[in-house]
């Protein structure tokens, strides 16, 4: 009786035969019950406990090896698997047998890690795998240097193919040359499944035959060539399928992959067209792509040597045995005889066409058949059914002899014969693939012989697992009896081996002339009837009969055995195939062709032979074919001796279930399949000896609870001798039936049971000893615990009631205190309240009354003068006209004006001649000169006082005279190529004016308005400003008188221009000082410290209100520019409001802003007025946030032309004043630098008035305008070649010049600002501006430069006049007075920076020709990688600009110590070891800050630098002054990282969450800082921490967005300067991974082998570069940082970090995390943070592309002019809407006429549309919000059209009231 615990295992008699595992649970009500695999649930009582048997510890989890079971039955090793299969474990050994369960998945056991992994392993030493198998079979042929072979067999969809290549590909892997047979043998399988496989009901890709591969290796183990033999094909598969069944792969691949030419040529169609293929209801295989496989068959029989003509009449066969399919016979009668015709159809012509015989040999070889008798032929006609299965017989026959031919080809590619040499021995395993046991419904002839072929494998099997056992029993010395077991000898016998066995039988009576099936079986019931192996039919007209096989009886149904045995074909349709043109067919066909004797009939009675031996049947009348058996029993006898010389392995694979499906495991069929595979035969054999072995290690270590110590101490004694003393002392008593051998014990089924019963008994004494004691201690330890526990509560509950109502008695007093003061505070206020309201009261009565006296006296003396100087005139007027009479006033009048007229007619002729003489005598240069005439006679710049923070530079009182330079010897950039003028002869002026203009405009000079632009323009803005600029260039040259101011336009019309005039003057001096404000280096810093120390002679603009100042202020502060396309938004890191087709960024400049007001204006409406109280600073992109997130408000940009401006171009505020000839060429240039399509049109007017120009003055005038536009801006592609052309005819001196300015132009890109003073100054001369740029060691360097000359080019030159060779991180700067900004080192213009800092000084009140702008050269960011040994000038530069940095203030330290250090390497580096005290004032002067000489006296600064510099290391060891000067630039590197750092503004599009999405990307050698405007860090990431960076352009924004990868997220932000980043972050990573070393495993590597280094994912490894090993070859010296070992390390199995110190835990941390963790923590982190992720804003122009309807299309607004913009929906509009805007109320008529409507009053109340009835603001508001109440579908229109109306809106009264309706 077993005693049930929970948690147990018990074995159950399942009601099948086979017990099953179940576990013992306790149910809810407290009783036990039995849960079994399966899930179902047994009861337990008394009856059913007698069945349960306890299970063995082996068999409730598995094992490897099944021969470990202690449960050694079928039910242990069917739950073994069933265990295995549900982990996901598919092999299991069964000693050295392999069993493989079929997964029905793709698991990742096959890779090449797995490979490596089993490769020289012996068996069992990994868990079970087909390599292991594959592995032992290697080595030990190459060891014992004796054959192997593999026997695989199952049922079918068992896996057995697949575990063949498997087995393949190990061993072409393992044999290590990768040779090209080895590829051979490889593609050999694609090749047989294609013509061998098929789909059938158990398996996709079911084997129909069978197949021995021999692989030869030579002596060092290398393939050498392979053999394949192929046993019994399904050739029936052919002609019929059963139920969801296909024919075999190779029909449907061809079908579907071949080309369609070829398809067309063999006339075929799709599967479903052909009888062959349609018979099993099934033409697609879900887990097939034919089309693929089609093409790896196709590459396969090219690496096997097929060649192009073996493939294609493969194709023919294989395309007309589907012909053949289709081919239908009609029954007919021909002389009182049934017979039948071949039915007229396109497939039968082509079968003929393709097999390449005679059309009516073919038809009669189908319907009819000869026979010979004893004189001639007799040719007799066929049924129709006869007809279909001769036709059947032909086509299973082509098929067959096809595949043995395919098979015979494919080893002459991979088979090398042997040479002749007999001392040469060839080593060979071989992989048996064949049919496992079949036992069918229906057993026909092809089960019979499938089973023989099993028992003879079963019978190989067993002797070899028996003399397995007898080797272990021989090995450990154990004397044991003989072990019977069931030997199928006797099944064999009766089928093969006696005589008039089975098969003889059968081969007998093919023979045999009147041989029948019945015949047959009733010759096997009398020969074998008898017998136990043979099972006779039931009754005398049963045709079945049975065969008891090793599986079980299986019985055959005889009818048509010998008709599958006989395998024999017609004689006509022998004859047919000899008389084809095709010769594959006949190759096919070779043996039969090649015999010249008879050949056996279907009919026994006659014999056919071919017609050239008609005469000669009776010579070899008794010549037979060889039937099918025989060859069968012939290939498998030569098999059967092939496996005997070899060492065997066998996989058995198993079937987990028939429906194809993962994790399900049948047991019934499982079963089954063990039993046909012979494990159970194993089983008994073990069962029959000793089953149960330990080795005594194993066996003390489980049953050490039995051994009493104190008889036998297993300290002392051996394993051995312990296990016997447990043995004799448990199993005294029992049948002493145990032996023990050299290393193990040998045990019976009950001796292991017994030894477990009391193993428990034993374990459950120990186990109630342990809990008593362990119960007490637990319980005397919980009551200490909660007594102790219980005073302390007490102690505390009493503290806290006392504090309570202290508290209570406190807030008593506090309360009371209050109520008293209160009153008193109270009194107190009303009495000096009515005091001061008595004094405020006669305060102003006295002052209103003293204000009314003084106003009566003003105006009593007003009017008392007013009166007198009336009545003084009254009298003058009576007195004048006493002394003349009234004709005498007449005639005085007549005579002045007489005068008048005679003065005006001289001086009129006077200045005629005077303008004549002039004409005639004036110079070209005297035209020139007078053109600028607004030059004064010297232009200056780089004058006046030094920059604050730079004067030390400069001496006192004057400049450092600049180092002498030639500026005609000096280059200013590299030789640019000149044009091949050749080419240009075609590129003329008028050839484009005749391809581009429009309408009737001409190439030549006209002194008119144009009616339209030269050139279409589809931006309506454009074609506004091309008109503004034409009238523009016609006033510059002369063409147009300037205007005059009429008096008669009244006080209005000069009101209006000077609004105007006065907004643009404001809108510029706002954008001059946000150009100038933003500071991209830190050098702000030292300024605002001096500017609080010391006023600054400039007058400087206040700061806005409550706004503290920052390093970054100014770089924020500027503010993103109008696009003139309306889908474009210019977002720049220095505020660019030109669209530049150029990479880089574009300045935004003072005059572009205003005259970008003639451009549209973006979308977003996000320009509101300005308040005054902001200040004269504008908002950068990058938009001040508060701390709630909420953006500041930006003024609006001022516009010269809006939209809806219906004013003819000149008559406008702005064009009809007079202007100077700086401003005309300032609009002109101002126009093409914002609008990018405007600058061929501006070209084109200018080449078009300098066209046959007669007059002289405005010829000059226009190439003069055309000279300065050249060194601005680009014309296009286009246009460029015509413009050169038209340069080559200027005038003398300007064609050069003109061409040179041009190609720099086009090298160096379109410019951001006006043309400086000094550029004018040098196109009048035509020759460069010379500039000076100071270094940091007070250097001055004069340097040549144009118009286009950038930061770039300027830097070059200085580092090649220094002999610098470290320059990166030196960048150009600009400064004037207190403000310095970076130009970098990159290709910013250098005179933009030059024409700003004019218009600054303009803005100050100034002389722009005196600006006192300086240019520097300074260090602005260091590499991570810096070396100051590199490059000696490098680092003194450096040394002197952190020097004037400490003295000025912009790098600050947090201890005086540190600058007292600084400041004696300072002293030794100037003076060496000499300590004057001269040169101690000189170093504190030089290093330390005003501030800091006020805070302490200079004295004792003295003191301090003076015994640094005496105690200092470097005097005592004779330093070198370069070494301390490095250690100064070091130090500066480390301290102030930011101050060397290059900034980028940039918008966060995607990405991990921050307090802001605007922010500054601070980039230096340490890292990546995200900065917000008040230098707060929003996130600092080192470069380890940056995975990745990568740029794209963005479609909606005209910028650029770089990704940011990091281990914290991934952003994605938007910056103009994205290309930069993404730059420099690059140059950055990829640096530091050349010198890193230190990388992170990204897998596991385990090597045995101490070269190579062992690691676990995400270590870190410290890299070793030496010579030994090199990257480029994939390997790499590591040391482990964790063991401290060293090898080789794979390149592929680590990633190198870039840095160049070890990198920190944290992020180690987020390397050793999968994407999702580190996105989980992250996400974590912020929500503890608060960081909310905000939604990017949302133009009212996008929000119209989803939701807006479609523009109305106005045909005759179309007609009129072409260059109408089409209707803009989101944009403020004038006229009505005739449809609301949202689409969504499109469809609704009463909606739509309401939405119209309240429209229609916006525009009364916006005062924008014209009204004859005035109507109250209240009646409009009622119509525009009153339909939106009741109905919400109207209230996001309404919206809307509010919004539409404040986009692009100049009006300002209009926009005013827009905002109160929104408000």
């Amino acid at each position: 009786m077993v005693v049930l615990r929970k948690g147990e295992w018990v074995w159950v008699d399942s009601g099948q035969g086979v017990a099953i595992g179940a576990e013992v649970k306790l149910t809810d009500t407290g009783k036990l019950q039995l849960i079994d695999d399966e899930g179902k649930e047994h009861e337990i009582n008394k009856k059913k406990e007698d069945g349960f048997r306890p299970m063995h510890p082996t068999s409730v989890n598995g094992v490897d090896d099944m021969i470990r079971l202690g449960d050694l039955n079928e039910a242990g090793l069917l739950r073994n698997l069933l265990v295995r299969h549900k982990d996901g474990i598919i092999y299991t050994y069964t000693g050295s047998i392999l069993v493989a369960v079929n997964p029905y998945q793709l698991l990742p056991l096959y890779t090449t890690e797995q490979v490596h992994l089993y490769t020289d392993r012996r068996l069992g030493e990994l868990p079970p795998h087909v390599f292991a198998i594959a592995d032992s079979c290697f080595f030990n042929m190459r060891r014992n240097k004796k054959d192997q072979c593999c026997v695989i067999s199952g049922e079918s969809g068992a896996g057995k193919t697949e575990s063949t290549k498997l087995m393949l590909q190990f061993l072409a892997a393992v044999s290590g040359q990768h040779s090209w047979i080895e590829q051979q043998i490889l593609e050999a399988n694609p090749i047989l499944e294609a013509f061998g496989n098929a789909k059938t009901i158990r398996n996709d890709n079911s084997s129909r035959f069978g197949k021995y591969i021999d692989i030869n290796f030579t002596k060092g183990g290398a393939i050498e060539g392979a053999k394949i033999e192929q046993y019994l094909l399904e050739k029936s598969r052919v002609c019929r399928q059963a139920p969801e069944e296909r024919n075999y792969h190779i029909f449907y691949c061809m079908l579907m992959g071949m080309p369609a030419e070829q398809k067309k040529i063999l006339s075929l169609g799709n599967a479903s067209e052909y009888n062959y293929l349609t018979m099993g209801n099934c033409t697609s295989c879900d887990g097939r792509d034919d089309i693929k496989e089609y093409a790896h068959f196709r590459s396969a029989m090219k690496i096997l040597m097929f060649s192009e003509n073996d493939s294609w009449e493969i194709n023919k066969l294989l395309a007309a045995i589907l012909h053949l399919g289709n081919v239908h016979f009609e029954a007919t009668i021909l002389n009182n005889l049934e017979s039948c015709d071949v039915m007229t159809s396109h497939h039968f012509n082509m079968a003929v066409k393709l097999l390449e015989v005679d059309p009516k040999a073919l038809e009669k070889s189908l319907t009819q058949r000869s026979f010979m008798t004893s004189r001639e032929s007799v040719t007799k006609p066929l049924t129709s059914a006869q007809a279909m299965d001769g036709k059947d017989a032909f086509v299973k026959a082509i098929y067959g002899r096809l595949f043995v031919w395919v098979v015979g080809k494919i080893n002459k590619a991979v088979f090398k014969p042997p040479p002749e040499d007999t001392k040469y021995v060839r080593q060979s395993i071989g992989l048996l693939d064949i049919f496992g046991f079949e036992n069918f419904n229906k057993n026909s002839f092809e089960q019979l012989c499938i089973n023989f072929a099993n028992e003879q494998l079963q019978q190989f099997f067993v002797k070899h697992v028996f003399k397995l056992e007898q080797d272990e029993y021989a090995r450990e010395n154990i004397v044991w009896k003989h072990i019977e077991y069931n030997d199928n000898q006797r099944t064999l016998d009766v089928l093969a081996n006696k005589s008039l066995n089975i098969l003889a039988l059968i081969d007998e009576e093919s023979n045999f002339p009147k041989g029948t099936d019945t015949t047959m079986i009733n010759k096997m019931n009398q020969v074998h009837g008898k017998g136990d192996v043979y099972v006779p039919p039931k009754n005398n007209h049963d045709t079945q009969f049975g065969i008891q096989h090793f599986a079980g009886v299986v019985h055959y149904d005889s009818k048509g055995f010998l008709e599958k045995n006989r395998d024999a074909l017609s004689t006509d349709l022998i004859q047919l195939v000899e008389k084809s043109s095709n010769k594959m067919l006949k190759q096919a066909f070779q043996n039969e062709l090649s015999s010249n004797g008879e050949i056996a009939s279907a009919n026994p009675k006659m014999t056919i032979t071919p017609k050239n031996s008609l005469r000669q049947q009776t010579v070899d009348a008794k010549k037979r074919a060889p039937t099918l058996s025989g060859q069968f029993r012939q290939s498998l006898d030569a098999l059967m001796k092939t496996l005997t010389a070899c060492q065997p392995y066998f996989i058995r694979c198993i079937k987990p279930n028939d429906f194809k499906k993962p994790m399900l495991f049948d047991r019934d069929l499982c079963m089954r399949q063990l039993r046909y595979s012979g494990m159970m035969e194993t089983i008994r054999i073990r069962k029959a000896g000793y089953p149960i072995r330990y080795t005594f290690d194993e066996f003390l270590e489980r049953y050490r609870v039995l051994l009493k110590s104190s008889l036998c101490d297993p300290k002392v004694e051996s394993p051995q001798k312990c296990a016997e003393w447990i043995c004799e002392t448990v199993l005294a008593g029992q049948d002493g039936d145990w032996k023990t051998g050299k290393t193990k014990i040998f045990l019976k089924d009950f001796h292991d049971t017994m030894l477990e019963l009391e193993r428990m008994k034993e374990l459950n004494e120990k186990a109630l000893l342990i809990q008593r004691v362990l119960r007490g201690y637990k319980y005397r330890r919980q009551f200490l615990r909660q007594r102790s526990s219980a005073l302390v509560i007490q102690k505390n509950w009493r503290g806290y009631k006392g504090r309570k109502l202290y508290r209570v008695v406190q807030l008593g007093f506090a309360r009371l205190q209050a109520k008293v003061r209160a009153r008193q505070l109270q009194h107190h206020y009303q009495q000096k309240r009515v005091a001061a309201v008595r004094l405020q009261a006669q305060t102003r009565g006295y002052l209103a009354r003293k204000e009314w006296q003084r106003k009566r006296r003003a105006v009593i003396l007003l009017q008392t003068n007013t009166r007198g100087m009336l009545a003084r005139k009254q009298v003058k007027k009576m007195k004048r006209d006493m002394f003349l009479s009234a004709k005498e006033r007449r005639e005085e009048e007549l005579a002045a004006l007489e005068r008048q007229r005679r003065l005006n007619q001289v001086l009129q002729q006077k200045k005629e001649k005077e303008a004549s003489t002039q004409s005639e005598s004036i110079t070209a240069q005297e035209m020139v000169d007078d053109i600028f005439g607004f030059l004064p006679n010297m232009v200056g710049g780089q004058e006046g006082q030094a920059p604050a923070g730079f004067k030390d530079l400069e001496k006192q009182g004057e400049r450092t005279r600049p180092e002498e330079v030639d500026l005609d010897d000096l280059p200013m950039v590299e030789d640019i190529p000149e044009e091949d003028y050749d080419d240009l002869d075609e590129y003329s002026f008028s050839k484009f004016a005749s391809m581009y203009f429009q309408g009737a405009a001409t190439p030549t000079h006209i002194r008119q308005r144009l009616r339209q632009p030269l050139l279409y323009h589809e931006d309506e803005g454009d074609v506004v400003a091309s008109m503004t600029v034409w009238w523009i260039i016609l006033r510059f040259m002369g063409d147009l008188p300037e205007p005059k101011l009429v008096q008669g336009q009244g006080a209005r019309g000069l009101r209006g221009s000077n609004m105007v005039n006065n907004s643009l003057d404001a809108d510029l001096a706002l954008r001059q000082d946000r150009r100038l404000s933003h500071m991209v280096g830190l050098d702000q810093r030292v300024l605002r410290n001096q500017k609080n120390r010391k006023v600054s002679t400039v007058p400087e603009e206040p700061a806005p209100k409550g706004r503290k100042g920052s390093t970054f202020t100014d770089l924020l502060s500027r503010n993103r520019k109008a696009s003139a396309k309306p889908e474009e938004v210019i977002l720049n890191r220095k505020g660019s409001s030109a669209v530049d087709a150029t990479p880089r960024a574009r300045k935004g400049s003072t005059f572009t802003n205003m005259l970008s007001g003639g451009r549209k204006t973006s979308s977003i409406p996000e320009e509101v007025p300005a308040s005054p109280s902001r200040g004269m600073r504008k908002p950068s992109i990058i938009q001040e946030e508060s701390e709630e997130g909420e953006e500041v408000s930006k003024p609006p940009t001022v516009q010269t032309i809006s939209e809806e401006d219906e004013i003819l171009v000149g008559e406008g505020p702005t064009l009809d004043r007079p202007m100077t000839a700086l401003e005309k060429l300032h609009s002109i240039v101002g126009y093409a630098i914002v609008r990018r399509d405007l600058r061929d049109e501006i070209y084109c007017q200018i080449c078009k008035q300098l066209q046959e120009n007669g007059n002289r003055s405005s010829f000059y005038r226009g190439w003069i305008l055309l000279s300065i536009c050249l060194g601005i801006f680009p014309p296009t592609e286009r246009f460029i070649k015509f413009l050169q052309s038209f340069i080559r005819f200027g005038p003398m001196g300007y064609a050069p010049y003109c061409a040179k300015r041009l190609r720099r132009t086009v090298a160096n890109g379109v410019r951001g600002e006006p043309p400086s003073w000094l550029e004018l100054e040098a196109t009048k001369s035509k020759k460069p501006i010379a500039v000076s740029v100071t270094l940091m060691d007070s250097r001055t360097i004069s340097l040549p430069v144009d118009s286009s000359s950038t930061s770039k080019e300027i830097c070059q030159l200085l580092s090649e006049k220094v002999s610098l060779k470290d320059t990166f991180g030196f960048s150009l700067y600009v400064a004037i007075y207190e403000k310095v900004w970076s130009l970098g080192s990159g290709r910013e213009h250098v005179m933009d920076a030059i024409s700003q800092c004019e218009q600054e000084v303009k803005r100050k009140g100034g002389q722009e020709q005196h600006a006192p702008w300086r240019l520097y050269y300074r260090k602005e960011i260091f590499t991570p990688w810096h070396d100051c040994k590199e490059d000696s000038v490098s680092t003194d530069l450096i040394y002197r600009q952190i020097i004037r940095g400490l003295r000025f203030g912009e790098y600050k330290c947090d201890k005086d110590d540190d600058i007292v250090q600084l400041s004696a390497k300072h002293f030794y580096i100037q003076y060496g070891s000499d300590c004057g005290l001269d040169n101690a004032k000189t170093v504190v002067q030089d290093c330390i800050n005003s501030s800091l000489l006020e805070a302490k006296t200079q004295d004792k600064w003295l003191q301090m630098v003076s015994t640094a510099h005496a105690q200092g290391p470097y005097i005592n060891s004779r330093q070198k002054a370069a070494g301390v000067k490095a250690e100064v630039v070091d130090y500066a590197r480390q301290k102030w990282p930011l101050f060397f750092s290059r900034f980028f503004e940039a918008a966060k599009l995607a990405g991990p969450a921050l307090p802001k999405n605007k922010f500054i990307v601070a980039i230096n050698w340490t890292g990546i800082t995200f900065l917000d405007e008040k230098e707060r860090r929003l996130l600092q990431l080192s470069y380890p921490e940056v995975t990745g960076v990568n740029t794209m352009r963005e479609g909606k924004t005209f910028g650029q967005s770089v990704s940011l990868l990091t281990l914290k997220g991934d952003f994605s932000l938007n910056a103009v300067m994205a290309g930069n980043i993404a730059e420099l972050v690059h140059m950055f990573l990829g640096g530091l991974r050349e010198r890193s070393q230190y990388a992170v495993a990204l897998q596991e590597v385990n090597q045995d082998d101490p070269t190579f280094l062992s690691f676990k994912k995400g270590e870190l490894i410290v890299l070793i570069k030496d010579d030994e090993l090199t990257v480029g070859r994939g390997w790499i010296k590591g040391k482990n940082e964790r063991t401290g070992k060293t090898g080789a390390v794979p390149t592929d199995a680590i990633l190198v970090l870039p840095t160049l110190t070890k990198p920190t835990n944290e992020v180690m941390s987020l390397l050793n995390l999968s994407p999702d963790q580190r996105k989980s923590i992250m996400a974590a982190n912020q929500k503890e943070t608060g960081t909310v992720e905000r939604v990017a804003p949302v133009s009212l122009k996008e929000f119209s592309y989803e939701y807006f309807r479609q523009p109305i299309k106005d045909v005759n607004r179309q007609v009129i002019s072409k260059n109408v913009a089409p209707e803009k929906l989101w944009v403020k509009s004038r006229e009505p809407i005739k449809q609301p805007l949202l689409k969504k109320l499109a469809g609704n008529s009463e909606l739509s006429h309401r939405a119209c409507l309240a429209f229609t009053a916006i525009l009364k109340y916006m005062g924008d549309y014209p009204t004859k009835q005035i109507q109250s603001p209240l009646e409009l508001t009622d119509q525009i919000f009153g339909p939106a109440t009741k109905d919400e579908a109207l209230r996001d229109e309404i919206y809307c059209q509010i919004m539409k109306q404040m986009t692009s809106n100049n009006n300002r009264f209009s926009l005013e009231q827009d905002q109160q309706l929104l408000w």
